[in-house]
């Protein structure tokens, strides 16, 4: 399974980016998606997640701000976001995983993408 994100750049602070990222490989249907994030010397933390079914997740930092999507058929995810702020300054990353009542483990990452908002 690969994962290509894209999508990332500099804005400006109260502006608007979207991401996005492409799926490829031997998949299923079941799998949740998601976008975390990774700020210099910070951890890496989950922004958003979608199930199969459509059931999102977000971190409160981004509520109200950001959006996850998904297309199933085409095995894509979107985050639009909104109203950025400095602090959602990092780099974004686009993972794929097993659904929670799976018994198999997986868990695949994209290569990241940095989004700069300025002040």
């Amino acid at each position: 399974v690969q994962l290509q994100a894209s999508g990332g750049g500099l804005v400006e602070t109260g502006g608007s980016l979207t991401l996005s990222c492409a799926a490829s490989g031997t998949l299923g249907t079941s799998h949740r998606m998601g976008w975390y994030r990774q700020a210099p010397g910070k951890q890496r933390e989950m922004v958003a997640t979608v199930t199969s079914g459509g059931t999102t997740d977000y971190a409160p930092s981004v509520e109200g701000r950001f959006t996850i999507s998904r297309h199933n058929a085409r095995n894509t995810l979107t985050l639009q976001m909104s109203s950025l702020k400095p602090e959602d300054t990092a780099v974004y990353y686009c993972n794929l995983r097993n659904a929670r009542w799976e018994t198999v483990r997986y868990s695949y990452w994209g290569q990241g993408t940095l989004v700069t908002v300025s002040s």
